[in-house]
């Protein structure tokens, strides 16, 4: 385990130029946006960039139960706990799904320009809700989760949807160093934003929040974006009935899945909560594998970087709202923030309603399924 080095850093500078180059791509090529949900044919090559926690955890046992997806590999990142604790538990549910071929490469240990901020009171300490489980046999690859990243787009230009689970530290650093890379990747599904508040502040979601800079980089990208936000993810919570669906299956997936969701309902109770968990980053990988669960509206996103207050909230215009501008000049200047174009066009599809009753059939079933 180790922080980006070398050809994976970045600076400031290189920030400022990828995220402006982004902004260019996206005016330029925003209008041919085809958001990043999968055709009727499959499966589809995807790379999970994720930070196991709990949620998490579940995403990740229900890919590796879905034939639809080909996961050419996982791409852990420090988020809800430490890269330190991140990368064992996405090796453990590799292990624990019994894919050894899908490999795991080490992700950023710290976001582009902040210090890390966890989420231990939601996750526990261990990331899995207290659940412990043996040390991982398995090790991770050799290359760094920016490098992985950019090999694989590269391998399959125009195949690869990148799912990000957390913050997007590593898909912002594999951008950063790679200028053509962004026109080669399908699309971005992502657990991350809000256009009703946060959860962390009452502006910022999470994932968000954790590194902003990176996910203003992705959307300002001209990658197609998938957004799957607290909108939605807010109205899926996890309830004792699920998890005794789970112990009742008794496979290794559903024990194992069952084990970190009653840790993390008494961990949850224990913070005074009288429901969920919430299944925030299980709906973002079903709504991949099947965008009906959804609805869905066309959004211009940007993300507020500069605030004091406000860092990390996703802020989304929809199209019939022409003429919006940034920040009003000070009177210390005239220079303002940057205008909306008044033709702006979306560059992300959002997530504002979801079926969650189908979302369950489809997450406990594939868990609980004994093949």
């Amino acid at each position: 385990m180790r922080a980006s080095t070398g050809s994976d850093a970045i600076t400031r500078r290189n920030f400022t130029l990828a995220a402006a180059a982004g902004v260019a791509a996206a005016s330029l090529g925003g209008a041919n946006l085809a958001f990043g949900q999968p055709a009727a044919s499959g499966p589809h090559r995807v790379i999970i960039d994720t930070d196991p926690g709990v949620d998490d955890a579940f995403a990740l046992l229900l890919a590796m139960r879905s034939p639809e997806l080909k996961i050419e590999g996982i791409t852990p990142v420090a988020g809800n706990v430490p890269l330190e604790l991140t990368l064992p538990n996405a090796l453990r549910m590799v292990e624990i799904a019994n894919r050894p071929d899908i490999p795991v490469a080490v992700g950023a240990r710290t976001p582009l320009m902040r210090r890390l901020v966890t989420a231990t009171y939601a996750h526990g300490e261990n990331g899995l809700g207290g659940a412990v489980f043996p040390e991982p046999k398995l090790k991770p690859i050799a290359d760094s989760a920016a490098v992985f990243i950019r090999r694989i787009v590269r391998q399959y230009p125009g195949e690869v949807t990148i799912i990000t689970l957390g913050p997007q530290t590593n898909l912002a650093t594999a951008l950063a160093s790679d200028p053509d890379l962004a026109r080669m990747i399908k699309g971005v599904t992502m657990m991350g934003g809000s256009l009703s508040g946060g959860n962390v502040t009452p502006a910022a979601e999470f994932n968000v929040y954790v590194d902003p800079e990176a996910a203003r980089m992705v959307f300002q990208s001209g990658i197609p974006v998938t957004m799957v936000g607290l909108d939605v993810t807010r109205k899926t919570a996890l309830t004792d009935a699920h998890v005794k669906t789970l112990e009742a299956a008794g496979t290794a997936v559903s024990l194992a899945a069952a084990k970190i969701a009653r840790n993390d309902i008494d961990l949850n109770r224990k913070e005074g909560n009288t429901s969920g968990p919430n299944m925030h980053d299980s709906l973002a990988l079903a709504s991949f594998l099947d965008p009906s669960l959804l609805t869905w509206k066309p959004y211009y996103v940007d993300v507020e970087v500069q605030g004091e207050l406000t860092a990390g909230e996703t802020l989304g215009y929809r199209p019939s709202e022409s003429g919006l501008r940034g920040s009003a000049p000070t009177l210390a200047g005239t220079k303002t923030s940057v205008e909306l174009r008044d033709k702006f066009v979306p560059n992300a599809n959002v997530a504002v309603d979801v079926n969650s009753a189908r979302f369950f059939e489809l997450l406990i079933g594939r868990l609980a399924r004994k093949a």
